[in-house]
């Protein structure tokens, strides 16, 4: 008799789970605008959640607390005390 080495392999492969493959879309968070940069009021400064970064002088916060230019003027990312951050706009000369 003739015997031969054979190898089986599955005849069927690995499935994917349906219920994977999904994720939210990003949102676009961070910094819109670097420090020394001139804006204009109105102007989105930072898209955050949560108050990282904190409205100084010329700044406003939105619902979603984005900081926003209230005023005409220069970008500038400042420490607020020991371990915060704030930023203000200050108007240009």
């Amino acid at each position: 008799m003739l015997n031969i080495g054979l190898q089986f392999f599955a005849h069927k492969k690995g499935m994917g789970s349906t219920k994977n493959g999904r994720d939210s879309e990003s949102k676009r968070l961070g910094p819109k605008r670097a420090d020394g940069q001139f804006v204009l009021a109105g102007n989105i400064l930072v898209r955050q959640r949560g108050t990282h970064i904190h409205a100084g002088t010329n700044v406003g916060i939105g619902s979603d607390d984005t900081l926003f230019a209230k005023a005409d003027g220069v970008v500038r990312f400042e420490r607020l005390g020991k371990d915060r951050k704030q930023v203000s706009v200050y108007p240009a000369e």
